[in-house]
């Protein structure tokens, strides 16, 4: 991700958000975890806030509705410089559109798109908010991922919506793409097959960077979260998945870089 004075290259994940129910106890929680302080954002946008890190805006955080029972998860916003027409494209690639498009005051106009197998993301036209500032550090998102069944049917419906190239992890017990735009790994795609229950939909997975993976783990347990995968090595570091105390799912990594 590039700094926020600079516009992201259409489709690139430039900005993630949760809608929560109790927006109070969510940014003790996530203050307390990265050091995140809050302003208030766009009105448009009912009760809302972004997450600052030294002053620089890392994510958002909003209130859901009373009479709306819609799931607490982290959702990733893909840049566009046309907030309707990609609205129009989802729907053309075999999506839905559930919110907008609508203005976000003077920061930009947004929708919320459901993908081909039911995966909730948005999609950021910037005005005056670009997104995410000085991604790279702890307490920042460093990559967005799809978990779902399988790749080939979603991919084809991302690579319908912007221009990804698809790249193949070449592995014969792992389905996993990475989506790439100017040669570059913006987003990744996971098949995990039957490891997903069938109660459990297709749903995008915000990675955070932090400074040491099992520190944070049993730092969110002492803020009532919840560790739903132990931390582990990968090729990109040790990592670890996580919940909130309601329930919003995440992983943390130590990338070492």
């Amino acid at each position: 991700m590039t700094e926020s004075t600079a516009r992201h290259t259409p489709g690139t994940p430039c900005w993630v958000s949760l809608m929560v129910h109790g927006m109070a106890t969510t940014q003790e929680f996530y203050g307390a975890l990265f050091g995140w302080e809050f302003r208030p954002g766009p009105e448009q946008l009912g009760p809302y806030v972004r997450a600052l890190l030294d002053e620089q805006e890392v994510a958002g955080i909003g209130q859901l509705p009373r009479d709306r029972h819609l799931p607490v998860a982290w959702t990733p916003y893909l840049a566009t410089d046309n907030a309707d027409a990609t609205a129009e494209t989802i729907r053309h690639c075999g999506g839905t559109v559930g919110v907008g498009p609508l203005d976000a005051g003077e920061a930009g106009r947004m929708a919320i798109g459901v993908d081909s197998v039911g995966a909730v993301f948005g999609v950021w036209q910037a005005a005056e908010h670009h997104g995410v500032s000085g991604a790279g550090r702890p307490g920042t998102p460093v990559w967005n991922e799809l978990i779902t069944r399988e790749t080939a049917s979603v991919g084809k419906f991302y690579s319908c919506l912007f221009e990804y190239h698809e790249e193949p992890v070449v592995s014969a017990d792992f389905d996993y793409v990475t989506l790439q735009l100017d040669g570059r790994a913006v987003a990744g795609i996971h098949g995990v097959g039957e490891v997903l229950p069938r109660d459990h939909d297709p749903h995008w997975m915000t990675y955070f960077e932090v400074e040491d993976a099992d520190r944070a783990v049993v730092r969110i347990t002492e803020l009532g979260g919840h560790v739903l995968r132990a931390p582990r090595d990968s090729a990109h570091g040790r990592l670890a998945t996580v919940a909130d105390p309601e329930g919003a799912v995440f992983s943390i990594v130590h990338s070492g870089a």
